[in-house]
């Protein structure tokens, strides 16, 4: 869906048409939830956590401006915030900038090596700041624009393509290149789904 289809959508919204809404999740469900996912490996509580975003989003949508971004780049605010408010919620100990991964003891079964490979993973991207592995996520997983993402983290476009690619030379020089592949082939991880 184009920024001219998500405006046009809004626009009925904010004018009483509530099944344009209804238009609008049917188009970002599933990448809101997988970007959820990834920053949580539990499938209720990203389900949870969707739900609440799409209801926050629903509720705010007259304040949503398109002079400031994106309907998607506010959704994914919205996501991104309703996560820190969940581990601030669950996990008050726990570094806010830090959430995007909870304890192995709340992680569902999952296919074994699957499981082995995604660790791995997280162990090299760990080392990286929040912000970076955020921009990593919505960039590879999301296929988000640098624009876009740069409206999610308030920051600017060029300091986001040079985050992600000093992220991704680091990772180049301390990863395996099996675990790399996997990082940056999202379509690996979607058998998790």
């Amino acid at each position: 869906m184009d920024i001219s289809q998500q405006l046009a959508l809004v626009a009925d919204f904010k004018a009483g048409n509530k099944e344009a809404y209804g238009l609008l999740y049917d188009e970002y469900i599933k990448p809101i939830y997988k970007f959820i996912y990834y920053k949580t490996h539990h499938k209720e509580t990203a389900e949870d956590i969707t739900s609440q975003v799409f209801m926050k989003a629903y509720n705010a949508i007259h304040s949503f401006n398109e002079t400031k971004g994106t309907f998607s780049a506010w959704l994914y605010q919205i996501a991104r915030n309703t996560i820190i408010d969940h581990y601030r919620a669950v996990k008050p100990t726990q570094n806010i900038d830090d959430v995007w991964n909870l304890s192995s003891s709340e992680n569902v079964a999952r296919d074994v090596e699957t499981r082995l490979e995604l660790e791995k993973v997280q162990n090299y991207l760990r080392v990286l700041p929040s912000e970076q592995r955020d921009i990593i996520i919505m960039r590879v997983w999301q296929e988000m624009s640098y624009s876009e993402i740069a409206t999610v983290l308030g920051t600017s476009e060029a300091g986001c393509k040079m985050q992600f690619s000093r992220s991704i030379k680091k990772l180049r020089e301390t990863m395996p290149m099996e675990l790399l592949l996997l990082l940056l082939l999202p379509n690996l991880i979607n058998r998790l789904l």
